[in-house]
């Protein structure tokens, strides 16, 4: 079966260039964890890249995910969504066969 890296969407890195996290020296990490309402949760904050992540960039920008949590962000998109309750980098991960409604915890 044929597996693809996560992408990320050019509105995700403009967000991340608005932030001026390359200015930083950070990237904007994406990580899965055990825990949350539906057993798995996202947790996504500025950080310096590490040697075994995996780098997605454009613009200047980059995205960074840990090798522990890529296998669950296979094919997935990350996105910046900016609604009426907030604005907030979401994930669209079809390898989640349920989530919870805040978008932060899935289940496998």
């Amino acid at each position: 079966m044929l597996t693809l890296p996560p992408k990320v969407t050019p509105r995700a890195f403009e967000r991340l260039a608005e932030i001026g996290a390359a200015a930083q020296g950070k990237a904007l990490r994406i990580a899965v964890e055990g825990g949350g309402c539906s057993g798995f949760q996202y947790e996504i904050d500025l950080d310096e890249p590490k040697d075994d992540d995996l780098i997605l960039s454009d613009k200047g920008e980059t995205v960074v995910i840990d090798s522990m949590s890529l296998p669950f962000l296979t094919d997935a998109v990350i996105d910046f969504s900016e609604e009426l309750i907030g604005a907030r980098f979401v994930i669209q991960n079809p390898n989640a066969s349920s989530s919870c409604g805040c978008g932060t915890s899935f289940a496998m």
